[in-house]
């Protein structure tokens, strides 16, 4: 059985919490600045022709360039406070 993490847990305890997170998170995600971002990333795949394909994330490097990247390494450096991780 998958452990659920400590913020999942919290959520599932305090609804109205997890209602003021979703509510944030909407304001945040219809700012332009996220809009703008979103569309680069989008444009970048139907430019590579994987759009709506599923299989890698378009990822942004730390000099600003976009690459491929496996979705689970992509989105697992959001859970930890952004930081990037030493290549292997």
């Amino acid at each position: 059985m998958k452990r659920v993490k400590k913020s999942q847990a919290n959520y599932r305890k305090n609804p109205k919490s997890k209602a003021n997170k979703a509510e944030y998170d909407t304001k945040y995600n219809s700012t332009p600045a996220r809009k703008k971002y979103r569309a680069k990333l989008a444009k970048e795949r139907r430019d590579r022709g994987i759009m709506g394909k599923g299989g890698k994330d378009v990822s942004h490097t730390s000099k600003g360039k976009t690459t491929l990247e496996s979705p689970s390494k992509n989105r697992a450096r959001q859970g930890s406070g952004g930081r990037r991780k030493k290549k292997k």
